[in-house]
């Protein structure tokens, strides 16, 4: 059993950054970060492998986001930059199947954190 705990979450002004990070217990497999704002659909952020090798980015957060992982501490980050009022959610990570590439679909996560909110004031 993978438990997920996020933290990081803040209330913050446009423009500002923040980094998020999600402890994982049990093996490194591969991490997503989804959100999900009021009245909207989970949306997937970012994913990225097992070994940290290959990541996924939403067009939304291209060259703003950045995915990492520390496999010794099974801790997988989410820095944000640039932030905007349309980044405004609650984010959970997740954990897939063990696979070689990036999950890209909810479906493929079996594991799931409680979430952390972001809000974004303008």
């Amino acid at each position: 059993q993978v438990q997920l705990v996020e933290s990081g979450g803040d209330l913050v002004q446009a423009g500002d950054s923040l980094r998020l990070s999600c402890a994982a217990s049990g093996r490194s497999l591969p991490m997503g970060w989804f959100r999900q704002a009021p009245g909207k659909e989970r949306e997937l952020v970012s994913a990225i492998t097992w070994s940290g090798g290959n990541t996924y980015y939403a067009d939304s957060v291209k060259g703003r986001f950045t995915i990492s992982r520390d496999n010794a501490k099974n801790t997988v980050y989410l820095q944000m930059n640039s932030l905007k009022p349309e980044d405004t959610a609650v984010y959970y990570c997740a954990a897939a199947r063990l696979r070689s590439g990036v999950a890209v679909s909810v479906t493929e996560y079996d594991y799931w954190g409680q979430g952390t909110q972001v809000t974004v004031a303008s």
